[in-house]
Formats: C-alpha cells, structure tokens, sequence
C-alpha cells in the first residue's frame, strides 16, 4: 500500500515497538509512527493517517474517552487494542466508533497485520463507497436540475406557443383548443358560458393614417384593456387582425355586458390620451350565451356572437350587440 501511515497509541514502549515491527514487516519499513499518551496523539495531524491502532488503558485516558477525542479531529478508522479480554469493553469501543478490536493475547503480533490489513481494506471501500455515493448525489442532482430546466424550457415553449407575442393574449389556435372542453364542462353542468367578440372601429383607417407602429400599440392597448377585466377561470384570445374573443365560464349575458362595457370604456379612454384626441377608438361588439341560445356545439355559439358583432357593426358600431338581436349603444367618451 503505497505511502501508508499507521499511528500506534500505547504507553508501554516495547509493546509498542513489537507491534511496530510487525506492521512494518509486512507492510514496509517507515510506515508506523508512535505516541505515548492520548494527549500527545492529539498533537498530531490525524488526518495523515490511513489507520490508529490505539491502547485502552493509557495514563492519561481511557479508551472510550479517547476515541471521542479521535473521531472530534478526523475520520480515520480506529483499532482499539487492550489486554483485557472483556466482551462488553469490546461492544462498547465498537458502539462507540471503532472499526475492530484486538486484544493482547496469545499470538495476537501474529495476526495484528492482517487485522490492520483488513480494516485497510475496509475503510478503502469505504471511501469508494462514499465517494461513489457523493457522485451519484451530485449526478442525481444534475439530473433534476436538468429536468426542472426542461420542464420551464417546455412549459416557456407551450405558453409562447399559445400566446400572441403582441397583445400577450392567447392566440386563435389555443383559443380553438379550449373552447370544446369550457362548452363541454358548460353544457355538463348546466352552466352559462358567454362568447364575446370584439372588433376596434376604424382600425384599418387608424392604422393607415397613423403608421403600423401606432397601429400595434392600439393592438397592445387592446389587449391590456381586456387583460385588466378578466377573471382566472376566463380566456381571452386575439382571434385575429383587430379582432378579439373572450370566453366568460358562469357568467350570463348580463355579467358579459358588464365586462364588456368596462372593456371598451377603458380602451377608448386609453387611446384618447394616446392618440391626443377627444374621442379614443371605440369597440364594436358581439356577445352570445349558452342559455340564450341553447347551440348543439360550441363553433354554433363562436358563430352567435360573431354575427352579433356584424349586427353591432351595421347598426353604427361603438355598441354591443346580443345574439338574441338586443343591442347597446355606449355614449363615446
């Protein structure tokens, strides 16, 4: 064993140079060092020794005291030898931390190499055992780092694949997505689900006079507007050009209204300042519900208010229009 270092704890002189002899027989010459007393072992940097064959009984402390004081500075293995051949000394140094125990008897110098040898092999695998432990917690910890980063990496790629990157609204192919589960929880449970289709007016005249770079924030404003006035459960997507849709789960169409008016009312305050006019830009809009209606799927209801959005639009736009035909004109701010 290449640049081995034994430490002998033991008062008595000749048994420690016996014992000496034998490990530097079989294991090399220069491999064993020596320290009289617990205190003078403490001295010492025991944390250069592979292995501490230490004496029970020394003048100054016992074994067990010891081998606290030991395993408080370092973590290298421990023998304890004795010449007594008492089995609960024996239980309670091995309790205690030490890795063997040998006692001074018979041929005991005969054997106390191979027992060295075979604590050295143990504490060796030991070593590995943990350093493979340490790597493998290192790696598993990679691993989960790796699959967290995956999941925010994947989770990013699904929102950026349901958002619009200009409103920051849902975009129509999530929309389409979800609308067929709402209609179904909506119709399972005999709840009220609300469409509500919004269209800026003049848009396409705003956005030619004004340039596309205030055509987009008006988009922006928009979608703020609408964002500012939507609940959790609620989904609102930019469904195309100028055109919104909002899906309102339990809430009827006077709730939509509601939203609707609060919707358009902020928008046109908004871009009023924005564009430095006394008048902003108004929201023609079309609103639809289950219970009003009673549609056999949901693309019937998408259908309701987006003709109801028309009829709003005929009738002069900044209003709301009902699927059931009822419309409400909203005063220009």
């Amino acid at each position: 064993m290449q640049n081995l270092r034994l430490l002998i704890i033991e008062d008595d002189i000749d048994q420690r140079q016996l014992m000496g002899e034998m490990l530097e027989d079989h294991f090399g010459a220069g491999v064993v060092s020596g320290a009289g007393t617990g205190r003078d072992a403490l001295k010492l940097d025991l944390s250069n020794f592979d292995l501490i064959l230490a004496d029970y009984n020394l003048p100054d402390c016992n074994g067990l005291e010891l081998l606290e004081s030991l395993q408080a500075v370092c973590r290298t293995p421990i023998i304890m030898v004795t010449g007594e051949n008492v089995g609960h000394i024996a239980a309670q140094s091995i309790n205690k931390g030490a890795t063997d125990y040998i006692v001074k008897s018979g041929d005991y110098l005969q054997t106390i190499a191979l027992v060295v040898e075979k604590n050295l092999i143990v504490a060796r695998i030991k070593r590995e055992n943990d350093l493979l432990r340490q790597e493998l917690e290192a790696a598993l910890f990679e691993v989960r780092s790796k699959n967290t980063q995956l999941e925010s990496s994947l989770q990013l790629l699904e929102e950026m694949a349901a958002t619009d990157p200009l409103t920051k609204l849902h975009n129509r192919r999530y929309f389409s997505q979800v609308i067929d589960q709402l209609f179904a929880e909506a119709d399972r449970y005999d709840k009220d689900l609300s469409c509500v289709m919004i269209d800026l007016d003049g848009y396409k005249q705003l956005n030619d006079g004004y340039g596309h770079q205030v055509g987009d924030q008006l988009l922006q404003m928009a979608g703020k507007a609408i964002s500012a006035n939507m609940r959790k459960m609620d989904v609102a997507a930019r469904y195309g050009g100028d055109e919104f849709v909002l899906l309102l789960p339990v809430a009827d169409t006077e709730q939509a209204t509601a939203v609707a008016q609060r919707i358009s009312s902020e928008f046109a305050q908004s871009t009023a300042r924005f564009l430095n006019r006394s008048s902003g830009v108004t929201m023609s809009i079309g609103i639809s519900s289950m219970r009003t209606i009673r549609p056999a799927h949901a693309d019937e209801l998408i259908a309701s208010a987006d003709a109801a959005l028309y009829t709003a639009k005929e009738r002069g736009r900044n209003c709301i229009s009902h699927a059931e035909t009822v419309t409400t004109c909203m005063a220009r701010p």
